[in-house]
């Protein structure tokens, strides 16, 4: 057995740099996803069945980001979402029953990118569906897959055929598969040990990003793109119903490997990964991107950097201790 250490969003921080930026609107956050495809900002709307349907991955799309519209629905209603978005969105596919068709019924609709869609993607029925994919499809389409949480897991996702690569295991705010398992790896780790690949698929961190602090970090330390959940979940374009409890306006928000989510989808719950829960109304999800954004390109300021690829070349992390943590919170009541 081997140990080491490993790193979170929470125990370390950017040191600012020399900054000759005068004003944020110079920073560019676009990123090039190959095909001529490009966002204007690097965000990710999760594929959760109360984060994106199409009214979520317009507002993504009007940001200038991506939303991937959720599985759990049948090909003839995933179509539907897709075709009801404005501007662009991806959509999310399985690996087993009938993804093969989905895919090629989505790209027939004009999706141009797919996002092989599981909780473990180091496994062989991953690799499997990309190969599928692949032969299917060409490169027609760009391919989206994940999840895994180590540099071999995101070298072989890439030389299965994977363009984008989703790192993180375990990390989300309503995922216990460490919990349940015992597995994972934390997420900014898992980044900047996938950052350190000579494969050119790009890195999506997804799990574990609480705010734009969080985001600035896993983009210095390797990753092209960020994902979220639960950072848009409760917002107005999220699906589901707003319900009132204790008096304030709610969301539900739940895990895709939660029993509730599973039960939804397919009628039975095989395991216990997820859980769900009501968050507090947000607004809209416009807000929410806004606000996002500022901090990120804030946060390329701060260590003077006017492109996400500078900023990764220029960034230079720091250790903190418990104490620092504390410090580094709003702590006017402490």
């Amino acid at each position: 057995m081997r140990m080491r250490e490993s790193v979170c969003f929470d125990d370390v921080l950017l040191v600012p740099q020399m900054s000759d930026i005068k004003s944020r609107k110079s920073v560019d956050l676009s990123v090039d996803l190959g095909s001529g495809i490009a966002l204007g900002i690097p965000f990710i709307s999760a594929p959760m069945d109360t984060v994106t349907g199409h009214r979520m991955a317009s507002a993504m799309a009007e940001a200038g980001g991506l939303g991937v519209i959720h599985r759990y629905n049948s090909i003839e209603e995933q179509i539907s979402l897709f075709d009801k978005s404005k501007c662009f969105a991806a959509a999310a596919i399985g690996v087993t029953g009938d993804f093969a068709e989905r895919a090629e019924s989505l790209a027939d609709a004009g999706c141009k990118v797919l996002c092989v869609d599981v909780a473990h993607g180091h496994h062989i029925s991953v690799k499997s569906a990309l190969k599928t994919l692949k032969s299917r499809l060409g490169n027609t389409v760009k391919i989206m897959a994940g999840n895994v949480a180590t540099l071999q897991a995101f070298e072989d996702l890439s030389d299965w055929g994977a363009d984008m690569i989703r790192v993180g295991v375990g990390g989300g705010s309503i995922c216990s598969t460490r919990l349940q398992t015992g597995h994972g790896v934390p997420t900014l780790q898992s980044v900047i040990d996938c950052a350190s690949s000579d494969r050119g698929a790009l890195i999506i961190a997804d799990g574990g990003i609480k705010n734009s602090g969080d985001m600035s970090k896993a983009l210095a330390a390797g990753a092209d793109l960020v994902m979220m959940g639960r950072l848009l979940a409760g917002t107005e374009e999220a699906p589901g119903e707003t319900v009132q409890v204790n008096g304030k306006k709610c969301k539900v928000y739940r895990g895709m490997a939660s029993p509730e989510a599973q039960v939804a989808w397919r009628g039975e719950y095989r395991s216990n990964e997820g859980v769900s829960r009501t968050v507090p109304f947000k607004g809209y999800a416009e807000n929410i991107l806004s606000e996002l954004e500022r901090g990120v390109r804030s946060a390329l300021s701060y260590s003077g950097a006017r492109t996400l690829k500078e900023f990764r070349a220029k960034a230079d992390f720091i250790k903190q201790s418990p104490l620092g943590r504390v410090e580094s919170g709003t702590h006017i009541d402490i």
